[in-house]
């Protein structure tokens, strides 16, 4: 009895300095990127994240975090509004931001940052852990003068051209894998008495748009990726070599009338939604037509892509800026800076974040350890592929430009480039009306 006691008396003392050493014991700290850590510590926390996505992107959206939440303890809600902007500014200048907002394009993430109303998130994602997940030009997408606030989310591919297949095929046309060989093409087809491109740029109040996204294009295959950036943010003249000679090499096609349905004039009343059907049938009435890949939607019912229609990228031009791919997307940023906000942002960094929006077909991942195995077709593992081979990606340059230019004086300065005007008049006339 008496050993027991001691025995017991022994145990008693152990059980209670373990109590003391656990009680003392620092807290645990949040896991590095790329470190799993113990995240069931974060039981009980909220996280919000606020997007301008709608309808069954927004469910999707929130069904990516439901294994996370599971491992985490995290609840992440998303929310969601049209008026995106003007409530997310509204929250911030109050101070009282959302946890992690779901940007539809970088400029205004950019705008925020600069305001002071986003978090530095290179304070704990490394550039040697976001390079195992994004390549560099995605990286320097969500970068603001040097620091990083953005992480990609999804991405839209727009440097395609749309094809008539079994016209194609019957021809015995091939896929052209560089600029000159579709200028070659395009003389082939005119040869065999046929029109090689549709293109329309009506858009209602909008018109000439989809022109802004061919000189886009150009300017990532005959300038360099630092030309672009210079331009999209005004140090670079519309009125410069650069910009002038992508308007010159779209205006080949453009203005030659052998190449485009109705020539200069059926490229300004031709709505860029019912282009697509021109391509379509055993007699169509052209064989190519540049669009992004949005446009799959715009096809008649029951047009099967890959088919009755196909679609390769937009070739490289000067080798030495290799293969470009124009885009537009969105991308998260901190508005708060907790562990819990920390952890969701890690999450965001990885292909899973986006999972079970790519599995229903409804966007493109960038993330590097996103599976092709999780697209559901091979139209959209194509765009996926396009994306992981691309040597730069850029966004869409009319959309980071101010308002007055890049939704103004670029979409009318297409209008009247292709309607007629001289060409020093309208970029002159954009320059003008940068703010």
């Amino acid at each position: 009895m008496k050993n027991f006691n001691k025995v017991w008396l022994v145990v008693s003392v152990l059980a209670m300095l373990a109590l003391i050493m656990a009680a003392c014991a620092p807290a645990a700290s949040t896991p590095d990127a790329g470190d799993s850590g113990d995240e069931a510590s974060f039981a009980g926390e909220t996280v919000t994240i606020f997007t301008a996505a709608e309808g069954e992107q927004v469910a999707l959206f929130q069904r990516n975090f439901d294994a996370f939440e599971e491992r985490t303890g995290i609840e992440v809600v998303v929310e969601a509004s049209p008026d995106f902007e003007t409530v997310a500014l509204v929250r911030a200048e109050a101070g009282d931001s959302y946890d992690i907002l779901n940007f539809p394009q970088p400029g205004l993430m950019a705008d925020f940052a600069r305001s002071g109303f986003l978090v530095d998130m290179g304070q704990f994602l490394s550039q040697d852990y976001m390079l195992t997940k994004y390549t560099q030009s995605w990286i320097d997408l969500g970068t603001v003068d040097g620091s990083l606030y953005g992480v990609w989310h999804n991405a839209d591919v727009k440097s395609l051209v749309w094809y008539a297949k079994p016209a194609f095929d019957a021809a015995g046309y091939s896929v052209p894998q560089t600029w000159d060989e579709m200028i070659a093409l395009s003389d082939q087809i005119v040869a065999d008495g046929g029109t090689p491109w549709c293109i329309g740029f009506e858009s209602g109040g909008a018109t000439g748009w989809p022109g802004t996204d061919w000189v886009e294009d150009i300017m990532l295959r005959t300038a360099s990726p630092e030309d672009y950036d210079a331009w999209v943010a005004g140090e670079l003249a519309f009125d410069s070599p650069q910009v002038r000679n992508a308007f010159e090499v779209a205006s080949e096609i453009w203005m030659n009338p052998d190449y485009v349905l109705g020539g200069t004039t059926g490229i300004l009343t031709t709505n860029f939604g019912d282009a697509p059907n021109m391509l379509l049938g055993d007699e169509p009435a052209c064989y190519m037509m540049r669009q992004a890949s949005f446009i799959a939607g715009f096809f008649a019912e029951g047009t099967e892509i890959g088919t009755d229609v196909d679609y390769f990228y937009l070739p490289p031009i000067d080798a030495a800026y290799g293969k470009p791919v124009l885009g537009s997307g969105s991308l998260l940023s901190m508005g708060k800076d907790t562990p819990a906000v920390r952890a969701v942002m890690e999450f965001l960094t990885t292909g899973e974040s986006a999972r079970a929006e790519v599995e229903a077909g409804i966007l493109i991942a960038p993330h590097l350890d996103a599976s092709l195995d999780w697209y559901p077709n091979d139209l959209t593992r194509g765009f996926a592929e396009i994306l992981a081979n691309a040597d730069t990606f850029r966004f869409d340059g009319s959309d980071l430009m101010p308002g007055a230019v890049g939704a103004g004086s670029f979409w009318t300065g297409i209008v009247d480039y292709v309607g007629g005007s001289n060409l020093d008049s309208v970029l002159q006339a954009i320059d003008a009306s940068w703010p």
